[in-house]
Parts: C-alpha cells; structure tokens; sequence
C-alpha cells in the first residue's frame, strides 16, 4: 500500500508540527547523516536493544547476518554521547538511505496533519513522541538481546496511522493498491497496511535485521490505544 494523498479538506490549522517533525528527519539526515557521511555520529545515536536491557553502552563490533547464517560483514557500535536511554528519541529521527527517508516522510505527510488538526499542536507532538518510544520497546520486547541497531521514524508513524484509522476510519486515500492506483476508505488502505506488517513481522527474525515489523506493530497498536485520549475535549 503506497499512498499518494488523502482528503484534507476539512483542516483549520496549519499542521506547524508535523512539518517540524518533517524537518527535523530532513536535517538530521542530510546535515549530520549524509553530507559528512558521518558513520560514528549515526551509530553512535541508534538504538540498540540489548544496551536498553542492561542499562550498559556497549562498544563492539556487531556481525551481519546473511541468509545462510554465516557473517557477511559488520557494524561498528559506538559510544552513546547522551547514554543508552536518549537514544530511545534520536534513533526516531535517523534513517538508514534515501528510501528510508522519502517513504516514510510521505506517509508523515499525508496522514500526520490530519491527526494535528483534530488533536491541536501540543497533544499531537505528545502522541508522535509516545508512539515513537512505544514502537522501539515493541522492537527490543521481540528481541530484547539483540545487538542491531535500530532507526527510523516507521514506528512513530505507524502510531500516527493506528489514531488515524480510529478518527477517520472513511477517510478517502488516494493509494497504489497491488499495483493499481485507486482511492480506497482510510480502514482499507491502512488495513492492508497493517495485515502486511503482522505477517512479515510473523516470518521475520528479529536477530537478523531488516525491517523492524515489531516497531510498527508496537507503534500502531500504542497509536490505536491512546488517540481518543488525547483526542478527549477536541471537536470531530
């Protein structure tokens, strides 16, 4: 489920944060990640699951995994500048490529200021953040002594995608579907979405790397779980 736009007729506000939050992914990677093509500010401020669990910052050489369990290369782990915990909130702001990037700050475009419009600046800002750590405790539950690095804002917005399906559930969405390019009601483009991530994160091992399906489970379902709280008050 690729989305290309949804219905945003209906908004009052400028969405000033979901553009911040934009921003600030763009600038970390381009400024930090990319123009000095900097590898030890980039795994220095990942999250690493088994460094959450033990509370220690471990500094070591991680093996990659190919798939017929034999090490095809490694990762340099190195020192947490702000310690371990921090990383929980930076690691949601780096990306691993371009693709990374792009694909997930277009599902933050099209779904994000939506959920900021109902819910006003501030509340918005507090469900990205919560969904965001959620995701990764979701990712280091399914795999608590691993030594992978995790990033990426996937997990923050898969919790943006969960409010979203509860507060706009017919919510028009201008997607390509299994190849086709259609509009389809918010529950059936972001149903597709989410059926995708429970059978991949199903026949995928965590200790091998890859797509982190266990954060955008954990971040949807902390999404889903909390949107009509923090949407308690606020005018449908």
């Amino acid at each position: 489920m690729f989305p290309i736009g949804d219905d945003n007729s209906d908004r009052t506000i400028t969405p000033f944060v979901n553009y911040a939050f934009i921003g600030l992914n763009v600038l970390v990677f381009l400024a930090f990640q990319q123009l000095g093509s900097n590898e030890h500010f980039t795994y220095a401020f990942t999250l690493v699951p088994r460094e959450i669990t033990t509370g220690q910052d471990i500094i070591a050489s991680i093996p990659i995994i190919g798939p017929a369990g034999k090490a095809v290369g490694e990762i340099q782990n190195y020192a947490a500048p702000l310690g371990v915990y921090f990383n929980v909130i930076s690691s949601m702001f780096m990306h691993g490529s371009v693709m990374h990037i792009a694909g997930n700050m277009l599902f933050l475009w099209i779904f994000g200021d939506n959920l900021e419009n109902l819910l006003g600046h501030v509340r918005y800002a507090a469900f990205y953040l919560l969904c965001g750590v959620a995701a990764a405790f979701g990712q280091i539950l399914m795999g608590p002594d691993s030594l992978i690095p995790m990033l990426g804002a996937s997990g923050a917005i898969s919790g943006v995608l969960g409010g979203y399906v509860l507060l706009f559930p017919k919510r028009q969405v201008r997607a390509i579907i299994f190849n086709f390019l259609t509009t389809v009601p918010a529950f059936v483009a972001i149903g597709i979405w989410i059926v995708y991530q429970l059978v991949s994160g199903y026949l995928t091992d965590p200790s091998t790397g890859g797509v982190a399906y266990a954060a955008h489970i954990g971040g949807f379902v902390a999404g889903a779980a909390t949107v009509h709280l923090f949407a308690l008050g606020r005018s449908r």
